[in-house]
Formats: C-alpha cells, sequence, structure tokens
C-alpha cells in the first residue's frame, strides 16, 4: 500500500508538470477505469475459480514490472503515454489483487470477527495512505519522480515475498444447488453469474452505489496538485498532505471502530457516514486556510473508513466463499473506479467552473445522492446486521442479506 501510493502521487504530479492541465490528470485517470473495470469483474471470477495464492504471486510479480517501466520512462523521457498504459495495466491487476485478498478474510478469521478484521485491515491500508503520500511529496521535493517509482518496485517484491510464506488458499465450495457453491470457470458466464447475484440483493447494491455516488462527486483528488499551487500557495509538500489528510482521519477512525460490530442498522450507518463526507468535502471547498483544509479532509477520511467496514461487512455476509470473489470484484471495480470517474467529473468542471465551484458542487452532490439512495433501497437503509439475530420488542423484522431480485 505504501509503494502504491507513492505511485498515486507520483503519476499525476509529473502528468500536471508536463502538460499544466487539471483536465489532463483526470484523462489518465479515466484511462485506468475501463482497465480496472474489466480486472476486477473478470479477476472475481478467476478469484473463485482457482487458488487465490497464486493469484497474489503473479500479480505482484507483474506489478514490479509496471513499476519499473514508469522508472525507466522517469530516467530516460520522460514521455506522456507510458502515464497513461502501465498506470493502466497496474489498475487491472490492482482489481484481482484486491479481490483475492477480501475473499481471503473471513475464512481466514471467521464471520463473527468479520467486522473487527475488516476495521484491523482498513488500519493497515489507512497508514499506507497516510505514509505513502507523505513521503511522495518529501521525495518529489528532493530526489524526483524516478525513485520513487523504484521503492515501488521494491514494495511489489516485498509483497511477494509475505505472499509466498502464505498457505495455499483454494476455494471452498459447498453443495450445489445455490449461487458460488458449484466450482466455477473464469469468464464471463461466471461474472454474469455475480452480476445476477447482486442484481437480486438490495443490501449489496446500496453498499456499491452509495460508495460510486460518493467517490463519482466527492472526490476531488485530480484538484489537489492545482489547489495545492493556486489556493495553498504551496508546492510538492503541499500536494503530499493533501493526499495523506484523508488517510489521517481514516487511520484514527479505524483504530478507534471497536463499536462496529456492535451496530445493528449496517446500512444506515452508511449513509450517515457518506453524509459527512459530503458535508465535508463541500467545507473543504470553501477553505482556503491550509491547517482548515486538512482537518476537513481527515473528518471526511474518518467517514469514509467507517463507511469501508461497513460497506465490506455487509458485502462479505452477503454470500459464500464461493461467490466473494465475484461480489469483491465488483466492489473493487466501485471503489477504484468511482475514485477515476471522480477524477473525470472533478477536473472537467473545474475547468469550466473553477477548482472552487467544482468541489463545493460534488460535495453537495454527494449528499443529495445518499438521500435520494437511502430511499430508493428500503432494503439497504434498514438493514440490520445478521451477527445479532435479537430485536428490540416491537422493532420491524430485519432484512435479510439475501433478498428475493428486485424488479
Amino acid at each position: 500500500m505504501i509503494g502504491s501510493q507513492l505511485t498515486t502521487v507520483a503519476v499525476p504530479f509529473q502528468v500536471y508538470a508536463i502538460t499544466r492541465s487539471s483536465l489532463m490528470v483526470g484523462l489518465v485517470s479515466l484511462a485506468q477505469l475501463f482497465p480496472l473495470i474489466l480486472g476486477s469483474l473478470l479477476g472475481g471470477s478467476l478469484v473463485d475459480a482457482v487458488d487465490r495464492r497464486k493469484i497474489l504471486i503473479v500479480v505482484e510479480t507483474l506489478g514490479a514490472l509496471c513499476s519499473a517501466a514508469l522508472a525507466v520512462n522517469a530516467d530516460f523521457g520522460p514521455r506522456l503515454w507510458p502515464l497513461f498504459l502501465f498506470p493502466a495495466f497496474t489498475a487491472a491487476l490492482s482489481g484481482m489483487d484486491s479481490s483475492a485478498r477480501n475473499a481471503m478474510i473471513p475464512r481466514l478469521v471467521g464471520m463473527e470477527l468479520l467486522p473487527a478484521s475488516n476495521a484491523i485491515f482498513q488500519s493497515l491500508f489507512q497508514t499506507g495512505a497516510i505514509v505513502g503520500p507523505a513521503v511522495a511529496g518529501l521525495l518529489l521535493a528532493g530526489a524526483g519522480v524516478h525513485l520513487i517509482y523504484w521503492i515501488d518496485v521494491v514494495s511489489f517484491l516485498i509483497a511477494m515475498s509475505a505472499v509466498l510464506t502464505m498457505s495455499p488458499q483454494p476455494v471452498a465450495h459447498g453443495e450445489a444447488g445455490e449461487p458460488g457453491t458449484a466450482p466455477v470457470r473464469p469468464g464471463w458466464r461466471s461474472t454474469m453469474e455475480g452480476l445476477r447475484f447482486v442484481r437480486g440483493s438490495q443490501p449489496v447494491q446500496g453498499a456499491y452505489l452509495i460508495d460510486l455516488n460518493a467517490m463519482v462527486f466527492g472526490m476531488p483528488r485530480a484538484l489537489f496538485p492545482a489547489l495545492a499551487a493556486n489556493v495553498f500557495g504551496g508546492g510538492a509538500t503541499t500536494v503530499g498532505l493533501l493526499y495523506s489528510a484523508p488517510g489521517v482521519g481514516a487511520l484514527l477512525g479505524a483504530l478507534t471502530s471497536g463499536w462496529v460490530g456492535r451496530v445493528r442498522r449496517q446500512g444506515l450507518a452508511v449513509v450517515c457516514a457518506v453524509l459527512v463526507w459530503g458535508l465535508s468535502i463541500a467545507g473543504f471547498g470553501v477553505a482556503h486556510w491550509l491547517p482548515l483544509a486538512l482537518v476537513l479532509l481527515a473528518v471526511a477520511g474518518w467517514a469514509d473508513v467507517l463507511s469501508a467496514v461497513f460497506r465490506s461487512t455487509i458485502v462479505q455476509f452477503a454470500g459464500p466463499d464461493g461467490m466473494r470473489g465475484r461480489l469483491m470484484g465488483v466492489q473493487m471495480a466501485v471503489v477504484a473506479g468511482g475514485p477515476r470517474l471522480g477524477d473525470l467529473e472533478a477536473g472537467a468542471v473545474a475547468t469550466v467552473f473553477g477548482d472552487t465551484v467544482s468541489v463545493v458542487s460534488g460535495g453537495l452532490a454527494c449528499v443529495a445522492g445518499a438521500v435520494v439512495l437511502a430511499w430508493a433501497l428500503p432494503g439497504f437503509s434498514r438493514l440490520r446486521s445478521p451477527l445479532n439475530e435479537q430485536t428490540d420488542v416491537g422493532a420491524e423484522p430485519p432484512v435479510e442479506i439475501n433478498e428475493a431480485p428486485v424488479e
């Protein structure tokens, strides 16, 4: 995560340095969207078909080669086209990587510890999200982008070494008759089976759509280089701080999230977290004092990590082990694809109306979208945790995770 975050900061910084265009930064991010979606969806079917450990070994190896190509381009260029090509290929690989890792968690820890383990996983994830951009800002101001890419290569090799210490992780299949209980072949047919499963579950639909709403409208990261220079009067270090601030809040949220396993209205909790996210981003858009802006981004990150823990738990409970790879593949397409659409949206609106209008309007649109989804998907907003089967006297019965297809 640390190595990937280094590259996540370095690529847009390098693109902006070459082109001086926030729209071009958004287009580079858009170029990663379709490979990421394709890799996530097809990778999810692959995760449900073969040993998940083997998938991780291959993915980490190919990721190291892509980062090495970016380093060579920085050393002997730089040309713009490698900044479109190799991050796009890495995005496809990340879909497979995340699907495999998240699908493995329930069997490793047990379902009763799933909310707590998701919180721990988010703590590790957000630590990388903080350290990576902060170090990237320092390195960009000193050594330059080529060193960042070589560090990312080393991080992939370390990750692959960690995977090699794990035992095999074959897919567990139960009795036939239900989706995800029989062995599958990787490909579009099994991918479509997973999408049909999603169509029949309002809780899963809600978990995906509300995050997509938040990331498309409320994630102005494509504007960070421009905001750092034009609003806050800073350079590379300020860019690193802006990228790191949401991670600081998210880490604090993850480390203090021991209470999440006791929350029964998980769908409503996600809605509330997204509302806080959208309002914080809108406030960030009008904050021209850097410390206040960083605090608001940290609050947004705190809300986002709570949403992520609840959403991951909802999706992981939604189906059997043989379906989890495909469900997590769809989730990965949403989680990582949404910000890239958000980059394009933020860059395009900023080009026409300015950076401030882009950030504020996006945050408010995120709030409106969360309210609409909560109303349109009652099976999501009324969802109760399956970990606690007791209900209050006179309360409505809990909404089941697996519902009949929604017409």
